[in-house]
């Protein structure tokens, strides 16, 4: 196993107890902000999800330069979910050895990361065809919304050009993009919204596309996409979109002096999804009815502790399981000694005169094995008492192919030792 697979599979397990430190402190967080601007619970948000990048991102790039502190409770978190999980499916209660499973672990989570890479791939290509596409079929309401949302660009303060196209497989407005934003407008929208609330929606998807929001969206399928296997990930992802979708009403309410305006737009997107089966989910996050009612009778947010039950009884069973991990996983990264491997040598012949002068006895043999796990030298620690039966034991073993020994997932030069018994039978 790489020294690079070994440091990425302690720095994988070492973020489970990371990404729940994150996520708790974003709880708490968000918790004491509820009141406040929606703009300060965004940047928590969003501050955290980068928090969780570059945390393991830093400690990887320490472990790889040797910095990094490989001993100790590093993966131990892991290790002690890991160990319990295969004590419960195979009931086998022999200790659990981290370092065996490290190359499944990444080879798991690379072939996920992978899966979930083509699919935002495919979702740009998406909305790339859809950005070069032209449906003959809604050209003139196309051109139609295309002035108004010329006319809603000028309004924000918005130079650059936007794109604008009526597609029939969105339910709801969505602003994507890579290097130019395009806003999908769905043509079920265009046929059954009345014309001003409509605008209304195109002012909401302005107010992104002022705040630069399709590319932090990007960003934020990246992390998720690396680090798909945490929940606080996927949760604190989650809230930013909520949020954002709040201070993007905000910010389009005070364009259109309208929030009434607005909201019934919201209203009827919410009636028109619903009677297409389609659950009142925003595009990008926020539930719909939520929205409607902070835009119509704002009030303050009474604090749930209930809600803090579940995240509170996951914090104690994981500080437990660390806890546990610590006292029992400190070896996750020690030094594993060079092996010879037997099936690659013959057995040592017995030289000439030896049995029949009836030679037998026990010889200590040292090896220096390098980091290539080749043969480089080797002497007797200890003599059987005839030097021909020491020489034929070590020119024997000599011989063999060697596994050489780890410190910290590195292969590295060591001596190893060992016996060889001449019996007579």
């Amino acid at each position: 196993m790489s020294a690079f697979i070994f440091h990425l599979g302690l720095t994988l397990m070492h973020f489970l107890w990371q990404g729940l430190l994150l996520g708790c402190a974003t709880a708490v967080a968000l918790t004491l902000l509820r009141n406040n601007r929606a703009e300060y619970r965004y940047l928590v948000a969003c501050s955290a999800l980068l928090a969780c990048l570059c945390w393991p991102a830093l400690e990887l790039y320490q472990r790889l330069c040797g910095g990094g502190d490989t001993t100790g409770t590093i993966g131990a978190f892991g290790a002690g979910m890991l160990r319990l999980a295969a004590q419960s499916i195979v009931g086998n209660s022999e200790p659990f050895d981290l370092r065996d499973s490290l190359r499944e672990i990444v080879s798991l989570w690379a072939l996920c990361a992978i899966v979930l890479s083509l699919r935002m791939i495919l979702g740009l290509l998406w909305i790339d065809r859809a950005a070069k596409q032209c449906d003959c079929q809604h050209r003139q309401d196309q051109l139609r919304w295309e002035a108004s949302l010329s006319r809603l660009a000028a309004r924000f303060g918005i130079n650059r050009k936007v794109q604008l196209r009526i597609v029939d497989t969105v339910s709801s407005p969505i602003t994507a993009g890579l290097w130019r934003p395009i806003v999908l407008l769905p043509a079920a929208l265009v046929a059954g919204m009345p014309p001003d609330l409509l605008e209304a929606l195109l002012a909401h998807e302005m107010a992104h596309i002022k705040r630069h929001d399709y590319l932090i969206n990007l960003l934020q399928n990246v992390i998720e996409t690396l680090l798909f296997y945490h929940p606080a990930v996927w949760w604190i992802s989650h809230r930013i979109r909520i949020e954002r979708e709040l201070i993007a009403d905000d910010f389009a309410a005070r364009q259109l002096g309208e929030p009434r305006r607005l909201a019934l737009a919201l209203s009827e997107l919410e009636r028109l999804q619903f009677s297409t089966h389609h659950l009142a989910q925003a595009a990008n996050g926020g539930n719909l009815m939520d929205r409607i009612q902070r835009l119509c009778r704002p009030a303050p947010q009474a604090l749930n502790w209930k809600a803090a039950l579940p995240m509170l009884g996951l914090a104690l069973a994981c500080m437990s399981i660390y806890a546990e991990a610590v006292a029992a996983d400190k070896a996750a990264a020690e030094t594993v000694h060079a092996l010879a491997d037997f099936s690659t040598c013959e057995k040592p012949k017995w030289p000439e005169g030896a049995i029949a002068r009836k030679e037998a006895g026990t010889v200590t043999l040292k090896f220096l094995i390098g980091a290539d796990g080749k043969f480089k030298k080797s002497q007797v620690q200890k003599s059987s008492g005839h030097q021909d039966l020491d020489d034929a034991a070590r020119a024997g073993i000599e011989k063999c192919g060697f596994k050489p020994a780890l410190k910290a997932g590195k292969p590295v030069e060591s001596w190893m030792q060992m016996q060889y018994v001449w019996v007579l039978e």
